[in-house]
């Protein structure tokens, strides 16, 4: 009996015996847009994960812990040293949760790491700058950061061009999302 080879499949043979159709991607568009998708919710996990830790290393009072996305927030308000508004805060982020972001405005405040401003002549109310204790916390998120986060980055060969590239796509598909909620908004049954 003749001894029979198994030729060795290639990574990109075996990607292309995986099923990937399912309810959500019956044809090639739709599979693309759904390797997205769930790309986009590993990232949102992983990237949320790192948020958390770097913030946790960035403060002083373990009882008044903020977490990744307040330190967003943080960085927002410090961008360009200038005070920002709950509103604009909300739309550099591309966030319209108005009561979790005042949420999060109160914990940075307890902490803190911000300040109330008056108006400063914004007609709809008070602005927030970063406080010398907002500015330390930055700074070291800054550093870790560098430390931590920028040498895995530049790591990826042709990284700072590739990083654009994939910037600009996630940049545009937040204007499709976001049109595609606005259109999904008109249409509720309910």
């Amino acid at each position: 009996m003749a001894r029979q080879t198994v030729e060795p499949t290639t990574s990109v043979q075996r990607v292309d015996q995986l099923n990937r159709h399912w309810h959500m991607s019956t044809n090639d568009h739709e599979i693309a847009l759904t390797e997205i998708e769930f790309s986009i919710f590993r990232i949102f996990g992983a990237f949320n994960r790192w948020m958390d830790d770097l913030a946790a290393c960035c403060q002083q009072d373990p009882e008044q812990l903020c977490n990744g996305m307040d330190f967003a927030l943080l960085n927002v308000v410090r961008m360009h040293d200038r005070p920002k508004s709950i509103s604009e805060m909300g739309r550099l982020l591309n966030r319209d949760d108005l009561p979790n972001l005042q949420y999060s405005i109160r914990k940075l405040t307890k902490a803190g790491l911000i300040k109330k401003l008056g108006a400063q002549g914004n007609k709809k109310g008070a602005t927030y700058t970063t406080t010398e204790l907002g500015v330390t916390a930055t700074d070291k998120y800054v550093r870790y950061r560098r430390e931590l986060l920028i040498p895995l980055t530049q790591a990826i060969s042709e990284g700072d061009e590739r990083m654009e590239q994939v910037a600009n796509v996630l940049t545009l598909l937040s204007g499709i999302y976001d049109q595609a909620a606005c259109v999904a908004a008109t249409h509720r049954d309910i």
